[in-house]
């Protein structure tokens, strides 16, 4: 990946949380860099910053310190060209599945018959062809998350962001959607940033895993996936030989931090 250019950069990215109670160092000095059409996942214990990093690159926050480039130019702000899908499909109960995934179109003005012609275009790959007239409630929770996916994708956002979006489904569900996610986006070459509780998940979806210590979070460890494993489907790759080396690598960096915790 090293040959193409950075969709993103963060550059000693510092977040401290300001409150009553005090001040709180979210990240410190983090330094990360994105490549175009990359898909890289950020694991790390609990309290370790990763969400905090996304909402920083997708503009809700400023850092209190550092830089943030979005393909060159400076992050003021929420931008068009950064897409955010969350744990919680977030879909409004009183709108049918197609109004739902023409949100984002909405705010930004851009609704017109063309444009929802390619929303229906995409449900209609996502699965969901016979159910745009229906209501979130009557889908089940792999279905609204396919529609979640959808609504970012609408917009047609350079640079996809993924908080946790599959840890609320089943496993036979979780796999499917990884290994539809991880095909749209190669599809449509866009560069992706995976928040994941999940080792496994991780290594089995990305090109690269960073691994953040906890409290500050700060980059611990980055570990490229290598051909095979990161050539195939999400549930294949599991299988595959040197898998499991990488997940104890990864499970040996949690339990040093854990370690260091106790002591």
């Amino acid at each position: 990946m090293t040959d193409k250019k950075p969709a993103v950069v963060l550059s000693d990215v510092t977040h401290v949380y300001v409150s009553d109670k005090g001040a709180s160092l979210a990240v410190d000095r983090v330094c990360l860099t994105l490549a175009e059409g990359e898909f890289v996942s950020l694991v790390g214990p609990s309290g370790c910053g990763k969400t905090t990093l996304l909402s920083i690159i997708a503009g809700l926050i400023e850092p209190t310190a550092g830089h943030v480039q979005l393909f060159g130019q400076p992050v003021d702000g929420p931008s068009s060209k950064v897409g955010y899908m969350l744990q919680h499909d977030y879909l409004f109960p009183w709108r049918t599945i197609l109004d739902n995934a023409c949100i984002g179109l909405e705010l930004q003005g851009k609704v017109t018959a063309e444009h929802k012609k390619n929303v229906s275009r995409m449900l209609g790959e996502m699965g969901l062809a016979d159910v745009v007239s229906r209501y979130p409630h009557q889908l089940s929770g792999g279905m609204r998350q396919r529609a979640a996916l959808v609504r970012t994708l609408a917009t047609s956002p350079d640079i996809m962001l993924l908080d946790e979006p599959f840890s609320a489904l089943d496993y036979q569900t979780k796999l499917q959607l990884e290994q539809l996610v991880l095909d749209t986006l190669r599809a449509r070459r866009k560069s992706a940033i995976l928040v994941t509780h999940d080792i496994t998940e991780a290594i089995a979806m990305s090109d690269r895993v960073i691994v953040l210590d906890h409290s500050p979070g700060q980059v611990r460890r980055e570990m490229s996936i290598y051909g095979p494993i990161r050539e195939a489907s999400p549930m294949k790759a599991r299988e595959l030989p040197g898998f499991h080396s990488l997940f104890n690598e990864i499970w040996n960096e949690f339990e040093e931090m854990e370690a260091r915790r106790e002591t």
